[in-house]
């Protein structure tokens, strides 16, 4: 493994990113599983649009990403790279939906709480739901595939609740009106990383 930039050589001199933020494995590496059956589609994750349009103005691209999972919520609603991803047909998955974990490893314990927001959980109150169901929905609404993930069987059962409600046009712009472009998930340990996507706009 090379300990700089995260990423592990392959035997035939390529190499395949551990984090897999902003590198993608050479095309034809990448193909090569899907033709040989090992991958039913090719995705990608935490890549800006810069990063997108390099592989999508590949010569002789065989199979262009699916989908790109990337830090995803009301505080960093990703709406131009969203837009940017519809246009080209790439789904964009969202991880981080709630706002995170907030692992000390990750994020900055003094970042805010996205679920003690008064704007939603005002719109919890007002659709008689969680401030987390509020948000998933934000997103269900906008297109966005969302992960969620817990291991509370209780939360689990309650995300599925997501399916049972809709929250009008006034209520997603209000959500909209959250976007502050606030990261949780920085990785600033990685940011001389050549590949490094958090810097460009989107």
């Amino acid at each position: 493994m090379d300990p700089k930039y995260q990423r592990v050589e392959l035997n035939d001199g390529h190499f395949m990113p551990v984090l897999g933020f902003g590198t993608y494995a050479p095309p034809e590496v990448m193909e090569k599983c899907k033709d040989a059956g090992l991958a039913k589609s090719i995705g990608v994750s935490n890549f800006n649009c810069r990063q997108l349009e390099m592989i999508l103005n590949k010569p002789g691209l065989k199979y262009k990403p699916v989908c790109n999972q990337v830090e995803c919520h009301p505080y960093l609603n990703q709406s131009k790279l969203l837009d940017f991803c519809k246009s080209k047909d790439i789904v964009l998955v969202a991880h981080s939906a709630l706002g995170t974990q907030r692992h000390k490893l990750w994020v900055d314990p003094n970042s805010p709480v996205l679920l003690e927001d008064p704007v939603l959980c005002a719109l919890a109150k007002k659709h008689k739901q969680t401030p987390a169901l509020i948000a998933l929905r934000y997103q269900l609404q906008r297109g966005v595939v969302v992960l969620a993930k817990s291991y509370n069987e209780q939360r689990i059962r309650e995300n599925i609740q997501v399916f049972e409600f809709q929250l009008t046009s006034e209520d997603m712009k209000v959500l909209d009106g959250l976007n502050r472009n606030y990261r949780y998930v920085v990785m600033d340990f990685l940011m001389d990383h050549p590949d490094y996507p958090f810097s460009d706009e989107y």
